[in-house]
Parts: C-alpha cells; sequence; structure tokens
C-alpha cells in the first residue's frame, strides 16, 4: 500500500543565525523566501520547501549530504555559485576536477559546498535520466 508516494517531500536545515541563512539561501543560491517566522524560513527550492529552522546552539553537522539539487549543466552551475562566493569542497582520496566536481564511474557529476552552518548541500548532474 502505497502511503507517501504521492505526498511533497519538505526538506529540513538547522541555522543558528536567520539572517545569515535567508542571505545564504535566497541570495547566493537564489531560492525564493516564501515565509519567515521565528520557527522558520521557508524557501521554495523548485517546487520543494525548504524549511531553515532556528535553534539555540549548533551541533555537528552530519558528514554526508543532508540536501542537494538535480541541474542539468553542473559546470555552468558551480561556477556561477563560485562568483557568488560558495567554496565547493574537496575530498582526499577523490579526484576532483579544477572546479571541485567529482565524476562517478557511471558517468554522473557532483559537486559539495557547505551551507553557512556547515551542513553538507550538493549539485548533481546525472549522466543518464533519472526519475523526475
Amino acid at each position: 500500500m502505497a502511503v507517501l508516494d504521492t505526498a511533497e517531500v519538505i526538506a529540513f536545515l538547522p541555522t543558528t543565525d536567520p539572517g545569515r541563512a535567508r542571505r545564504f539561501f535566497a541570495d547566493t543560491l537564489g531560492l525564493r523566501l516564501v515565509e519567515e517566522s521565528p520557527y522558520a524560513l521557508v524557501f521554495d527550492a523548485g517546487g520543494t520547501m525548504v524549511r531553515v529552522t532556528p535553534i539555540d546552539h549548533a551541533v555537528p553537522q552530519a558528514g554526508y549530504t543532508v540536501l542537494g539539487w538535480r541541474v542539468t549543466d553542473i559546470v555552468a552551475t558551480v561556477s556561477e555559485l563560485a562568483t557568488r562566493g560558495v567554496e565547493f569542497l574537496r575530498y582526499e582520496g577523490m579526484e576532483q576536477d579544477h572546479l571541485g566536481i567529482w565524476t562517478t564511474p557511471g558517468g554522473d557529476r557532483i559537486a559539495w559546498f557547505s551551507d553557512p552552518d556547515g551542513s553538507t548541500l550538493s549539485l548533481t548532474q546525472f549522466a543518464r535520466v533519472r526519475i523526475a
């Protein structure tokens, strides 16, 4: 029985500084801010709700990707975000190009960066068609 197959996904991220998070997600990444309250900054990320929730104390963030975007041109997207001050992460043992993009054995291309609170975010350009 399918329970959540047609339900919309909501992404959640923490922030210790809502003003800094608002500038990063709206100005740097270009997401549309749709609501701001003491409880959350709510952004529209291509039809997916991203709720950035204020927290009192920073907690060490996960060492893995917590939110990512599928892009059609990763080189153009990485290049544009770099001009806006985004620094792309490099991982030892992974052959990443001069922009920080890693190509998987299957041909997918991935680049990682952090939000101001240290959450790992990613961009992926798939080599072949994926589920929409």
